[in-house]
């Protein structure tokens, strides 16, 4: 579960909710407003559907959970004494003793790269074909966050047009003051949802898919980085300084920690 997105979700909806109150807003006007919800919610969702094919749209079920599960990527750290273990091995018995190596990794893009290097291809073929993978992967992610970005652009809007038709119908009978009040302020529920969804909820979506695709396009960088090393035969030592680039000062140190406290393989 990626907590930051729960506790995001629930610190948003309770500073707007207790905000209103300590403004002296009327809640129940929040809660008793189905025509803004469907203006703002239903508004938004067909925009996404005018904007994007079906093919993308589909899988906007799919990037909601992963807004909500932690990625599966492995550690950076470990991916690097993983990388040291096997170059320990290639340097004593060859590319070929990894063979034993390959179905216990867990990651595609890794196993795939793997069983590229032992089969002995071109280290340019291997870069291209694995670096075509990551752009791929990359472009698919960028479709995903547009989806919510754009939904962030069309929603503040949206209240915009909620408001407008909500004034529309509280100016349409002016006999009663009170009444009138009301009404009014219920119009301008929808710009409210429309401004909560938009910057509360579908940007800061679509910038948490753009983090986790920089994360794990950063972590697939390493695995190729990795494995061409391995396939040129450096040793543990090379690969530990080469892959700690992509780790940041306080990885380095826990790295450091763990290297002396089990001793380097060479």
């Amino acid at each position: 579960m990626e907590i930051s997105t729960i506790i995001g979700l629930i610190l948003g909806i309770v500073a707007l909710v207790f905000g209103m109150i300590l403004k002296g807003a009327p809640i129940i006007n929040l809660v008793n407003n189905p025509a803004a919800y469907l203006i703002i919610f239903g508004g938004t969702i067909a925009t996404i559907f005018m904007a994007f094919p079906m093919s993308e749209v589909k899988k906007i079920p799919k990037l909601f959970k992963i807004v909500f599960t932690k990625p599966k990527l492995i550690e950076k750290i470990t991916l690097i004494s993983m990388f040291a273990e096997w170059a320990s091995i290639t340097r004593r018995e060859g590319l070929l003793a990894l063979e034993s190596k390959v179905e216990e990794i867990d990651d595609d893009f890794l196993r795939g790269g793997m069983r590229m290097i032992i089969d002995g291809n071109d280290q340019e073929f291997v870069r291209d074909v694995l670096m075509e993978d990551i752009h791929a992967t990359e472009d698919r992610h960028k479709v995903g966050a547009l989806i919510f970005s754009q939904a962030g652009m069309y929603a503040p809007t949206l209240g915009v047009l909620g408001a407008v038709v909500g004034l529309i119908a509280a100016l349409a009978d002016l006999s009663d003051m009170e009444k009138l009040s009301h009404a009014i302020a219920a119009a301008f529920i929808a710009t409210l949802l429309g401004i909560f969804s938009g910057y509360v909820l579908w940007h800061p979506i679509a910038n948490k898919l753009k983090r986790m695709s920089k994360q794990e396009a950063e972590v697939k960088l390493m695995m190729v980085e990795g494995l061409l090393s391995i396939q040129s035969g450096v040793s543990t030592i090379a690969i530990n300084q080469k892959l700690s680039v992509f780790l940041t000062p306080r990885e380095r140190a826990e790295l450091a920690n763990k290297e002396g406290g089990t001793g380097e393989k060479e």
